[in-house]
Parts: structure tokens; C-alpha cells; sequence
């Protein structure tokens, strides 16, 4: 089955291109730029938000970072990336679901500082709460286990992964020493090298051509 991946490499499209490496998934590539490019009636077809990152895997259409991972456990089983068990399950969709709702909201909200001046009363409306009741709870999850779903890393790694490393380098999660063991595992991981430097080097790339 053919699978194109539309991605820009400043984007989070690099959780999507660590997930297919992890998957071991052939693809085709199609990096688009951010302007009239991403918004072409062509992708607006594939992608209606004129957002990154989205596949196409032979006719069927995932946008949506955690939905892709997800989609690709299931559509490349041998790369063992799926929650085997109900337990592993629970935990899978706890914490992708944590990290795609309140975590993305809590970080965006904190670093926009939109979040400044809530009181507890209008704290409790968010559905992330606040900033540090949401880095504590992920740090706290990590304080007793090796990965997500325990000692198994599992697409659950993927996507929770990329928000700790990408918060961790860009100062917008605490530098908690979970949070950088965690994140040290991960960059251990080949397939997590063999992507980031794909997209260093179409970074590289772009920034030469100005």
C-alpha cells in the first residue's frame, strides 16, 4: 500500500516522521511550505486546516500528530508498536490523550501566558487545570516506570515523547529530572536519530536557500 507523508520539517510533523521510522513504514515524502503552498486546494483536499502533518495511506486520509501514530501501530503490527494487552491499552490512550488534550493546551496557554491571572474558580472551567498540575502529573507518571506503558516502549513513547523532548528543548517544560531521563531514552533510539537529523537536514537546507 502507498503512503505519502506531507510534512514541513518546522512543524510537528517530526513526531509523524519519528513514528514512521519507529514503524518502519516505506513512504513517500511531500514537504509543503508554509504558505500558499500548505494552503493549496490540492492539501486543503487532504487536509481541510491547511495544517501539518497529515498521511495519505493508500486513499485513507489521518491528520492530527497523535491520531497518525496511533493509525500507524495499527496499520504496521510487526514493528510490535501497539498495546498488546488491556493494561498496556489503558495506558496508551490515557497519556496520548493527556499529552494531545492538556498537555498541548497547558503548554500553549503557559508559554502565551494566557494562563496569567487565573484564579482556582476559573482554573477548574480548563480542562488542563493549570500549567503545574499537569507538569506534575506527567512527571509523576514517570517517576516509577521506564516507559508509558510501563517497561515496553510502545507508540504511547512516540507521541508523549515528543511533547517532553520538544518542551524540554525549547524551555517550555521544566527541566524535572524524570522529564530528562525519560527524554535521554528516547534519543538513544535509532529510529528517533535516523528522523531528526532527516529533518535537520531539510532545515539545514531551507535556512541555505534562505
Amino acid at each position: 500500500m502507498a503512503l505519502t507523508f506531507y510534512t514541513n520539517p518546522m512543524s510537528r510533523a517530526q513526531i509523524v516522521r519519528w513514528a514512521l521510522h519507529e514503524a518502519g513504514a516505506d513512504h513517500q515524502e511531500r514537504i509543503l511550505g508554509f504558505g500558499a503552498e500548505i494552503k493549496s486546494a490540492d492539501y486543503l483536499a487532504v487536509n481541510p486546516m491547511g495544517k501539518v502533518p497529515a498521511i495519505d495511506h493508500d486513499g485513507m486520509i489521518v491528520t492530527e500528530a497523535a491520531a497518525i501514530c496511533l493509525y500507524l501501530a495499527e496499520a504496521f503490527p510487526e514493528a510490535g508498536l501497539a498495546p498488546r494487552t488491556l493494561a498496556e491499552k489503558a495506558d496508551c490512550y490515557r497519556w496520548m490523550f493527556f499529552s494531545a488534550g492538556p498537555v498541548e493546551q497547558a503548554i500553549t496557554s503557559h508559554a502565551m501566558k494566557w494562563d496569567k491571572g487565573l484564579d482556582a474558580k476559573m482554573s477548574a472551567t480548563l480542562g488542563f487545570g493549570t500549567f503545574d498540575a499537569v507538569v506534575d502529573t506527567l512527571s509523576a507518571l514517570l517517576e516509577g516506570r521506564t516507559y508509558v506503558s510501563g517497561d515496553r516502549f510502545t507508540v504511547a513513547d512516540i507521541y508523549v515523547g515528543a511533547q517532553i523532548d520538544w518542551g524540554l528543548q525549547f524551555g517550555t517544560l521544566p527541566a524535572k529530572a524524570a522529564f530528562e531521563a525519560y527524554a535521554a531514552r528516547l534519543r538513544a533510539r535509532d529510529a528517533y536519530k535516523a528522523a531528526k537529523q532527516i529533518d535537520a537536514d531539510h532545515i539545514a537546507a531551507m535556512q541555505a536557500k534562505g
